[in-house]
C-alpha cells in the first residue's frame, strides 16, 4: 500500500517553533530574575555603603551669670591652701637619734623638745671640760697667793732700802719677782677665761643633742625614728636623714594662685575673694588680695597672687586645691557681671596642645577648639569657642571624628 506522505508530514513535530515558543515564555522569568537580582543588589549596597549612627550621651553648655552680694566675679583661677610659715626641723650637729618624742597631727609650742640624739660623747667633753676649768681655777688661785706674797715682799724691801739697809740688786730683785708672779696670775685667769668658753661650747654641743620646736604649730610628718642617723647636710647617701620633722603654723595659712598674665590687670591689693575648697564644694570662704609678686612665670605665661582669709577655720588644711573668684567693686557690679560657660570636664579632648570638644549639631559631630579656663568642681570653664547651650558629647559608643552621624543616648 502506497505510504501517505501527507499523514505523515503532518505528524511530523515542528521544532522550531516549540523553541520560538519557550524563547517567549522564558524572557519574562529571566527579566524578573534580573530585576529582583539588582533590587537584592542595590539593597545590600545601600545598608553597606550607609553611615552609620554612634550612640552618645551629651550635657548642655551651662551660660552662668557671675554676680554676688558683693560685687561680679570678674575673674577666676585655681591655687592650693600654702602655709606662710613652715620649716623642717633638723639638728645642728651630726648624730643617731635616741629619742623621737612626737607624732603626726601634734601641736607643739615653741621651745618643745621634739627629740633627742645620743649625748654620750657630747656629757664626757661636757665632763673634761668642767675637770679642765677646776684646774684652771686652782692654778689662777695659786698664782694669786704667790702674787700676793711676791707684793708684800716688795713692800719690805722698799723699807729695807730706804733704810738703806739692803743693796739696789736685793731691791731689782724684789721688784722682778713681783712683776714676773703677777704676769703668771695674769696668764692664769686667762687660761681660766678659756676653760671656761670650752665649758660652755662643749654645753652648747651638749645642748644641740636636744632637738626642739622653733615655732608653735602642727607637726605633719614624722621622718626620723631612734637609731637613725641625722644631719644638717645631706651626707652618707640614704642612711642619713636630714629632718626629725616638719612643723607648720596654721595661724600662717593663705592662698596662692597663679593667675594669666593677660588677665592680671583685673587684681588688686586688698580685692575681695570669694574661695571654694574643692574638698567642700559648698563652703564659700571670704578673703582678700595680699599681694601680687611682682614677676612672671615667662614658662606658663601667670603672675603669682597671694590670697590671704578673712577668718582662718580648722578645715583649713595645707596643699588643698581651691578655686578662687576675684570680686568687682560694688559700685562697677552691674557693669563688671559677665557670663560664663561651663561644661563637664568629661567634654574635653586634647590633640597634643590643642584643647576641643565634640558639640552634637544636628545630629552630627562637630569638633570645635576651645580654651578652657579654671576648673570649678566637675565642671570646667570654657573662655572661647561655646556660647552656651551647645550640647557638649561626654562619651561615644565608637570612636568620634568630625562630621560623623551621632544619637543621644536618652539619660537614665
Amino acid at each position: 500500500m502506497p505510504l501517505d506522505h501527507e499523514a505523515l508530514n503532518a505528524l511530523r513535530m515542528d521544532r522550531a517553533a516549540d523553541d520560538a515558543h519557550l524563547k517567549r515564555r522564558s524572557r519574562p522569568l529571566i527579566l524578573g530574575a534580573l530585576i529582583v537580582f539588582a533590587i537584592i543588589i542595590a539593597v545590600a549596597l545601600f545598608i553597606w555603603l550607609k553611615p552609620s549612627t554612634i550612640g552618645v550621651t551629651t550635657a548642655s553648655a551651662e551660660l552662668v551669670q557671675d554676680q554676688s552680694d558683693t560685687g561680679a566675679r570678674v575673674l577666676n583661677a585655681a591655687g592650693y591652701v600654702v602655709p606662710r610659715l613652715q620649716a623642717v626641723v633638723s639638728s645642728k650637729i651630726t648624730g643617731k637619734v635616741r629619742q623621737v618624742l612626737i607624732e603626726e597631727g601634734m601641736h607643739v609650742k615653741a621651745g618643745q623638745i621634739l627629740a633627742r640624739l645620743d649625748d654620750s660623747t657630747a656629757l664626757d667633753q661636757v665632763n673634761v671640760a668642767s675637770s679642765q676649768l677646776a684646774a684652771a681655777q686652782a692654778l689662777a688661785a695659786q698664782s694669786e697667793v704667790e702674787h700676793d706674797n711676791s707684793v708684800r715682799d716688795l713692800e719690805r724691801t722698799r723699807t729695807l732700802f730706804a733704810r738703806q739697809l739692803i743693796s739696789q740688786s736685793a731691791m731689782d730683785a724684789a721688784t722682778t719677782r713681783e712683776a714676773s708672779l703677777k704676769a703668771a696670775m695674769d696668764s692664769a685667769r686667762e687660761q681660766v677665761g678659756v676653760a671656761r668658753n670650752n665649758l660652755a661650747l662643749d654645753r652648747q654641743l651638749l645642748d644641740d643633742t636636744v632637738i626642739r620646736a622653733p615655732f608653735a604649730g602642727v607637726v605633719v610628718s614624722k621622718d626620723a625614728q631612734p637609731g637613725e642617723m641625722i644631719s644638717p647636710m645631706s651626707a652618707g647617701g640614704g642612711f642619713t636623714r636630714t629632718g626629725i620633722c616638719t612643723i607648720v603654723d596654721m595661724s600662717s595659712l593663705e592662698i596662692d594662685v597663679d593667675v594669666n598674665e593677660a588677665y592680671i590687670q583685673r587684681v588688686h591689693d586688698g580685692q575681695k575673694v570669694d574661695a571654694v575648697l574643692d574638698a567642700y564644694p559648698d563652703w564659700h570662704i571670704p578673703a582678700h588680695v595680699i599681694s601680687i609678686i611682682p614677676t612672671a612665670d615667662r614658662d606658663k605665661a601667670t603672675v603669682k597672687v597671694r590670697i590671704g582669709f578673712d577668718k582662718l577655720d580648722p578645715r583649713l588644711l595645707p596643699q588643698m586645691a581651691v578655686q578662687v573668684w576675684f570680686l568687682g567693686d560694688e559700685e562697677g557690679a552691674s557693669q563688671s557681671a559677665h557670663a560664663r560657660v561651663l561644661i563637664p570636664q568629661a567634654a574635653l579632648h586634647r590633640d597634643g596642645n590643642t584643647p576641643y570638644v565634640f558639640v552634637n549639631n544636628n545630629g552630627r559631630a562637630e569638633r570645635r577648639a576651645v580654651k578652657p579656663g579654671a576648673t570649678e568642681g566637675d565642671k570646667l570653664e570654657v573662655l572661647a569657642g561655646l556660647n552656651g547651650g551647645e550640647q557638649v558629647i561626654l562619651t561615644s559608643d565608637k570612636p568620634l571624628a568630625d562630621g560623623l552621624r551621632v544619637k543621644a543616648k536618652p539619660s537614665n
